[in-house]
């Protein structure tokens, strides 16, 4: 009888690992069958440039953002806005506040009400937000064929590696690959989701003429452009680096003399003999 058992427990606990093993292995195979890749032909990643002022240490090159803004008033400001920044936080950045006062000055802002219930306008000042091009969403809507052109005050954050993003799509028109159907008032850009882009290609070879005698290609104003739009969205990039550091040189010292003081304090304790007498 007592063989009878074990031999009915031994196929028993057989058919238990046989079933286990089986079990695994079914689950095995379903978690790691090879699914076929997922790419798509209608984009392109963005390369990885190597931007200067994203280093640890590195600052804005205010020379650049110069040349940005320019890009951005000559070209990108005919439909995009900046709603977030006002003349007076690009002194000492792009321009000296003089030269700010006389830009700000040019163009007419819609102010009131007066006295008398009515709107009016006047000069811009340093206070004013950069000019928007369109009043409204509907005019700007109307004006480029139901698509609303977005502010570019943060779109280097709002973009998956914004920089990078940014330069690849201004320098990235092209002529769309065979067979591809193509949209009439549509461009083709490999980096916009879809390929298909609204956008006209906005710059062009010489398209400004820089005050400092660079060359103006395509890719340079878009290297500036890109810069300044990445300063828009964080003005406070060098002087958070620059707390960053000072911080950390503190802390240094702070740590620095904290262990000498422990090592003072506790010197007469660790070198002390203690002799215990009968």
């Amino acid at each position: 009888m007592a063989q009878q058992l074990r031999t009915a427990f031994t196929k028993y606990n057989k058919g238990l690992a046989l079933a286990a093993t089986s079990t695994a292995t079914l689950s095995l195979a379903t978690l790691y069958t090879p699914s076929p890749a997922k790419c798509s032909d209608e984009i392109l990643h963005a390369p990885s440039y190597p931007w200067e002022h994203l280093g640890l240490l590195s600052s804005y090159d205010c020379a650049a953002l110069r040349r940005g803004f320019q890009v951005y008033r000559q070209v990108c400001a005919t439909c995009h806005s900046i709603e977030r920044i006002h003349y007076r936080e690009l002194a000492g950045v792009t321009h000296t506040t003089e030269e700010l006062v006389a830009m700000a000055s040019e163009v007419d802002v819609v102010d009131g009400p007066n006295d008398e219930g009515e709107m009016f306008e006047r000069p811009g000042k340093l206070t004013d937000a950069l000019p928007k091009p369109y009043q409204n969403e509907e005019q700007g809507r109307l004006a480029n064929g139901g698509a609303l052109p977005p502010d570019l005050s943060l779109m280097v954050k709002a973009r998956h590696a914004g920089q990078d993003y940014l330069f690849s799509l201004l320098t990235g028109y092209c002529e769309p690959p065979a067979g591809k159907a193509m949209m009439p008032g549509l461009y083709y850009n490999p980096y916009f989701p879809g390929g298909l882009i609204a956008m006209p290609p906005p710059l062009n070879d010489d398209g400004v003429e820089y005050e400092d005698g660079t060359p103006a290609t395509i890719s340079q104003q878009a290297r500036d452009v890109v810069q300044f739009l990445n300063w828009c969205a964080e003005p406070e990039a060098d002087s958070r680096k620059k707390d960053a550091f000072t911080y950390m040189v503190v802390l240094g010292f702070t740590a620095l003399m904290t262990g000498y003081y422990k090592r003072f304090r506790w010197s007469t304790l660790k070198t002390r003999s203690i002799s215990y007498v009968k």
